[in-house]
């Protein structure tokens, strides 16, 4: 079960992305921000920021989980990849209320990825010497 992990966790960063998405979009049509504006009412901004955020996240997550998971911490990365998903979902439900209300879910998602991080740069080193 815990080798499958890594896998449920890049199916719910999908989910994730799109729920942000969605968001997004019902901000602009609530709001009257026609594309390709990016700016307007507070709300609509902090809704694209999550966005953007979470997405920008993604690319510097996906790629450094696959790289765990790959050289040998399938388990433990899938564990530190869902608290990165808690941690950007709490992100999302802080910053899109208040701004200042964005930094325990966004602690929580960098610690996370910074395991994930260690694991990948564990397993790439580990795999070079004994190559």
């Amino acid at each position: 079960m815990l080798q499958q992990l890594p896998a449920l966790v890049v199916l719910l960063t999908v989910l994730l992305l799109l729920g942000t998405m969605f968001v997004v979009g019902r901000a602009r049509m609530k709001y009257g921000i026609k594309a390709p504006a990016t700016s307007g009412h507070p709300d609509f901004e902090r809704a694209y920021r999550v966005q953007m955020n979470t997405l920008e996240g993604t690319v510097m997550f996906l790629p450094t989980l696959w790289l765990a998971t790959h050289y040998g911490f399938a388990g433990w990365a899938g564990i530190a990849g869902l608290f990165w998903i808690v941690g950007r979902v709490w992100y999302a439900a802080g910053y899109l209320q208040e701004a200042a209300r964005r930094e325990g879910g966004f602690m929580l998602s960098m610690l996370a990825w910074a395991a994930v991080l260690i694991m990948a740069v564990v397993g790439v080193i580990r795999a070079l010497l004994l190559a």
